[in-house]
């Protein structure tokens, strides 16, 4: 989309009015209406459209049945009645066009697309039909063909606000900020009362990174229009994104409850939640959504990882063995499987998933490392030492990789080299498990006093593990024994 950008808008500086300037808009006919009602207009725009702009057909019986059909509220009814002239056609609304609207409501796309193109060709010099088309691309994600039917209605009328904000939104999704709130500026320089085009203003704030702008142009889309959902949707999305993780908890609440069906409002809920540290209550959000879209992936994801922090591995390993099974090609969540199969004991399971999930991100020097370790709880010490040394080499910086690392050097007899990789270890976390890890090594090479401070230090460190003290008690034994000296 973004080689059309700059073609835009120097051709916008033509066709768009000038602030202020007044453009002479002619009623709606059922055909205008329909085409918006199927493009997805809101219902306060549509009512507020035929308010401005009058209405040309007369609401008949068979219209308004036809019109009922397509999802015309009774307040859209009584305005269109309210806005039609004395001098009103008895034109009919078509019937294809109130068929359209009803596969659209049922989300049949593909088969509301072929029947509309015929409708467009037919009459191509209607701009709602267009914009329509338009619509059902942005649904199947056809995003370069939205843009092209979109562009249509411009040409066909350009002084229609809403146009302008649709294409606001597709460069939104083109990760195009700049072209986005441009557009939505256009749209409301034609429209200041335009409810849709503050919010996709507000996206293209969210993406220049921006998030007051983008909260401020989402409160005025929710002061024309206080019941959007979606609105109160991208609000929590920015609000998480700038860290106020309670206003975006709050915010997604605000779009569930306008919406009860809105499962992506209560997948997001529960990453906030999750954030926020409350598991319990992520999870519930987690399995409202999984009941609403059963078949979305990114929600079981987001069950089984939140399990896994919780530390319910059965529930983790239950969700997560789930996921992979109905959506083979998923690639996230098999570190988390694999941390729940170790807690299990299940090393070769285990083992299976970490080589998954290192082929996915093969940089991941905490993948290797869990790797190793689980290499040498099923005694393939060559094949640990392998991944621990990938590990340190990957984040040198992590104790807990040197630590493995010396404890397979340990376990092959390289107890020099294992002395290197514990003592970096220790330099990077004194801990006592170190301290004493390092004794461990410094016994097998016969260095006996060294060893007895390291265990002092361990004992020290940590007086109530009665480990460390029997040990040192042990060595000491060992050391005053005849034999020892």
């Amino acid at each position: 989309m973004r080689h059309k950008a700059l073609f835009f808008l120097l051709l916008a500086v033509a066709t768009v009015p000038a602030l202020g300037q007044q453009v002479q808009l002619q009623p709606v006919d059922c055909t205008d209406v329909m085409g918006f009602m199927i493009g997805g207009l809101s219902t306060p725009r549509l009512d507020r459209l035929v308010r401005q702009r009058g209405v040309s057909f007369a609401l008949d019986q068979p219209a308004e049945k036809a019109l009922s059909a397509a999802g015309a509220s009774l307040q859209l009814l009584r305005s269109i009645r309210a806005a039609t002239s004395s001098t009103a056609s008895a034109a009919g609304c078509p019937a294809t066009l109130s068929h359209t609207a009803e596969l659209i409501q049922q989300k049949q796309y593909h088969e509301a697309r072929s029947i509309l193109v015929k409708s467009v060709s037919g009459e191509p010099e209607k701009p709602a039909l267009h914009f329509a088309l338009g619509y059902i691309h942005q649904q199947e994600e056809d995003w370069d063909e939205a843009f092209d039917a979109y562009s249509d209605a411009r040409d066909l009328m350009p002084g229609l606000p809403d146009v302008h904000a649709r294409l606001a939104f597709l460069y939104y999704r083109d990760n195009d900020g700049d072209s986005a709130i441009a557009e939505a500026r256009t749209a409301l320089s034609m429209d200041p009362a335009n409810a849709e085009a503050y919010r996709y203003l507000g996206l293209g704030f969210y993406t220049n990174g921006q998030y007051a702008a983008a909260l401020h142009a989402f409160d005025e889309s929710l002061v024309r229009e206080p019941d959007n959902a979606d609105v109160y949707y991208d609000k929590g999305i920015t609000l998480h994104d700038n860290g106020d993780l309670r206003a975006a908890a709050a915010a997604y609440r605000k779009a569930i409850s306008l919406n009860p069906r809105f499962w992506e409002a209560y997948n997001n809920l529960g990453m906030v939640l999750h954030d926020s540290g409350n598991f319990t209550s992520a999870i519930a959000a987690y399995r409202e959504a999984r009941r609403l879209a059963p078949e979305e992936p990114s929600v079981r994801y987001n069950l089984g990882n939140t399990y896994c922090d919780q530390g319910d591995f059965d529930a983790a390993a239950t969700v997560l063995r789930e996921l992979f099974r109905t959506n083979p090609g998923w690639q996230r969540g098999h570190s988390c499987l694999a941390k729940a199969l170790m807690v299990k004991r299940e090393y070769e399971a285990a083992i299976s998933e970490l080589r998954l999930a290192i082929l996915q991100n093969p940089t991941s020097g905490a993948e290797h490392r869990v790797l190793g370790q689980a290499l040498l709880l099923v005694r393939q010490p060559q094949d640990a030492l392998r991944e621990l040394r990938t590990a340190v080499e990957l984040d040198p910086d992590s104790a807990l990789a040197h630590h493995y690392l010396g404890t397979a050097l340990f376990s092959t007899e390289d107890f020099a080299a294992a002395e290197a990789e514990f003592r970096l270890a220790l330099r990077l976390e004194p801990t006592a498990n170190n301290h004493y890890y390092l004794a461990a090594c410094l016994m097998s090479m016969g260095r006996l006093d060294t060893a007895l401070a390291e265990l002092e230090t361990a004992a020290r460190l940590e007086p109530g593990q009665n480990l460390y003290r029997s040990r040192k008690e042990e060595l000491l034994k060992l050391m005053n024994a005849p034999s020892a000296h």
